[in-house]
């Protein structure tokens, strides 16, 4: 039957990631229009777009390319973002997982900074090298986004490089447009210590918070 790519509720103490549903809509209308400064390179619907973006996933996820979250603050019980499983790989002949992107990803201007993409980036990880069993997790960005991708490197990440016209670009003004990719990845070798590293860095925030 092969591999099937679905996300399962993941809960740490300062987020939980809860499959995406419509239930999500009226928080991530919310969180979208939370201090849009910081998507320069990053799409992310306006309040009145929530509803076809949260229809594209779903869509999406029914092909089997993606599993969407929706992250939500355990603090309040809002939806503060998104994040997805994407693009699953399996190159050997028993269908095993062997590779997943983290992607789609963005948080409200307030809950940057808080420690949520650093416990939900723990959250994925540890599914996919842990259950999966997976021997690569991917991150991409564009390029030019250096808030991005010291974003990336910050969760344990290691820069293999730039792909020129990788994809297209989602930066506001640029439709029709390619963009380059900096790519970044984990391996199953590396994720022991990234584990470590991420889990030092959650225990900082939580300590903080109470």
């Amino acid at each position: 039957m092969g591999f099937q790519l679905e996300g399962p509720v993941l809960t740490g103490e300062l987020v939980r990631l809860e499959p995406l549903d419509h239930t999500h809509a009226a928080d991530l209308a919310v969180a979208a229009e939370e201090n849009r400064g910081t998507y320069e390179f990053t799409w992310v619907p306006r309040a009145a777009e929530v509803g076809a973006y949260i229809d594209a996933q779903l869509a999406r996820a029914a092909t089997g390319s993606l599993a969407p979250y929706a992250q939500v603050s355990v603090e309040t019980g809002r939806a503060m973002g998104a994040t997805s499983y994407w693009e699953p790989r399996c190159w050997r002949a028993d269908d095993r997982l062997d590779a997943v992107e983290v992607g789609f990803t963005w948080l409200a201007g307030p809950a940057q900074g808080t420690g949520i993409n650093a416990e939900a980036k723990l959250l994925l990880f540890r599914h996919a090298f842990e259950e999966w069993h997976v021997s690569r997790v991917d991150l991409k960005t564009d390029a030019r986004n250096d808030r991005s991708r010291a974003a990336i490197e910050s969760v344990g990440a290691r820069f293999e490089g730039v792909l020129r016209n990788w994809s297209r670009s989602w930066a506001p003004g640029e439709e029709g447009r390619l963009r380059d990719s900096a790519i970044f990845s984990i391996t199953a070798e590396e994720w022991p210590r990234c584990r470590k590293r991420l889990e030092e860095r959650v225990a900082g925030f939580v300590a903080r918070r109470g």
